[in-house]
């Protein structure tokens, strides 16, 4: 006898749990590297982020739009930044990743949650946190009708509510599942209305994913991305921001800072850039991402000739950049990375390619610095649309991977070829890596970026 598939068993586990689950200050949150690299090799960790760097941009270069399946980015967690949240009454915390490229926010829920292929270091799969609905007296699930039920699975949901008169607003039936899908895994539950609870604050009708069944993914995700469902929009918040401590390549524990602003107060010493106005295209994924106009590449004091094309999304949405927390390295499509390895080399020419250590990685340029007198490198500056410049600290952009002493460029791009062309989707997407000790604002009223860097502890 076949063994039931992860998604056939997490429909009965979801018929089997329906019956279980019946204006102020800005809110600061830690930011928490994920403890998931637990290997003492550089190389070896090095090596896994770029990988899943890769992953998370392909999803978000391709990623799926329909109206029965939400597509939100996995944020591939083992190189991302965690914050806890508390939801019900009484309150239930759980750390969940921090995402700017998706919406959705969702948690591991109910008892009887699985989460198959989530053996990872530090992870038991049956103990993984989770929400249990029939703990909280607020919980309650976002019925067919809701208007937020669409907020999902668009305008067309209600041809769904078979059970529902369309003359009364008086049905039981609940919201689909919902489906999420990424680059190495999903995700799938039911929607919940719920409280979202903060020391100072509490957030009513809150919807939250409720997945009873994962695949590759033991944590929730807290999307803060453009979409109606993520949490910047239900909490109707003016800004936020956040400023990620340094990424070490072991456990250490180290924590940076989200902070949830409603009050839209002025912050000082901000450099500003524009949000771009996002693709107008049928895939709907794409109008969750924050765009940029990253006008031009500096290496050194030589800015490098990338194609206009890679640099402003085109009709069909490719193109342009973004800005994701959810990505550990930047990403940037094979031509525009090409032009910026190709002047590091350039300027570095001096010194020996660690050629190995680029084909175990995926990362390029790497050189043998260990029998250098001095080392310095060319800077990486990011110019944007009007003359703002994100100049990054060397720590930023090149890591040390080995104690022989070899230093790569962490910026990833297609593993397979593709006749040259970028692919669908952005052709830059700037990390978490190098944003390491920066304060960054999304300031949401006037649609700009803000920047400064500072020490994130």
């Amino acid at each position: 006898m076949a063994s039931p598939s992860p998604l056939s068993f997490f429909y009965l586990l979801l018929f089997s749990s329906l019956s279980a689950i019946a204006h102020s200050n800005p809110i600061t949150l830690p930011l928490n590297s994920f403890p998931h690299l637990s290997s003492p090799d550089p190389l070896q960790a090095l090596t896994f982020l770029a990988s899943s760097s890769q992953t998370r941009a392909h999803q978000i270069k391709t990623p799926k739009s329909n109206s029965v399946f939400k597509s939100p980015l996995s944020p591939h967690s083992y190189g991302a930044y965690s914050t806890p949240l508390s939801f019900g009454t009484p309150q239930q915390t759980l750390h969940l990743i921090f995402d700017t490229g998706s919406s959705l926010v969702w948690f591991p829920c109910t008892s009887r949650y699985l989460c198959s292929e989530c053996s990872f270091p530090k992870i038991d799969p049956t103990g993984i946190p989770r929400f249990v609905p029939k703990l909280s007296s607020s919980s309650k699930l976002v019925g067919c009708q809701n208007p937020k039920c669409s907020w999902i699975f668009g305008p067309d949901v209600k041809s769904q509510c078979r059970s529902c008169n369309p003359k009364t607003e008086n049905c039981t039936q609940t919201c689909p599942a919902y489906v999420v899908q990424y680059g190495s895994g999903s995700t799938a539950g039911l929607l919940l209305s719920e409280t979202l609870d903060f020391p100072d604050k509490k957030i009513p009708n809150f919807v939250v994913g409720c997945s009873f069944l994962s695949i590759h993914q033991p944590s929730g995700i807290a999307g803060f991305g453009r979409g109606s469902e993520s949490l910047p929009s239900q909490m109707g918040l003016k800004k936020f921001a956040y400023c990620l401590a340094s990424r070490k390549f072991d456990d250490s524990p180290h924590s940076g800072q989200l902070i949830l602003d409603s009050t839209g107060v002025k912050s000082s010493g901000l450099t500003y850039t524009p949000f771009r106005q996002n693709p107008s295209v049928s895939n709907n994924a794409y109008k969750e991402y924050y765009y940029l106009n990253i006008r031009k590449i500096i290496v050194g004091n030589q800015a490098v000739k990338v194609p206009y094309k890679f640099l402003v999304p085109g009709p069909d949405g490719n193109g342009g950049s973004i800005i994701d927390s959810g990505s550990t390295f930047t990403f940037m499509d094979k031509p525009v990375l090409e032009v910026v390895a190709r002047e590091f080399e350039k300027q570095l020419a001096n010194w020996t390619r660690a050629t190995d250590v680029e084909t175990l990685t995926g990362l390029r340029p790497c050189f043998d610095i260990s029998k250098e007198k001095s080392v310095k490198f060319p800077e990486l500056i990011f110019q944007f649309k009007g003359g703002a410049k994100w100049a990054l600290p060397l720590n930023n952009y090149f890591a040390l991977v080995s104690s022989s002493g070899v230093a790569c460029l962490t910026v990833v791009t297609h593993q397979m070829e593709d006749g040259g062309g970028g692919g669908g989707g952005p052709s830059v997407i700037l990390g978490a890596f190098q944003q390491q000790n920066f304060y960054v604002e999304y300031d949401l009223v006037n649609q700009r970026l803000g920047f400064r860097q500072q020490t994130c502890s």
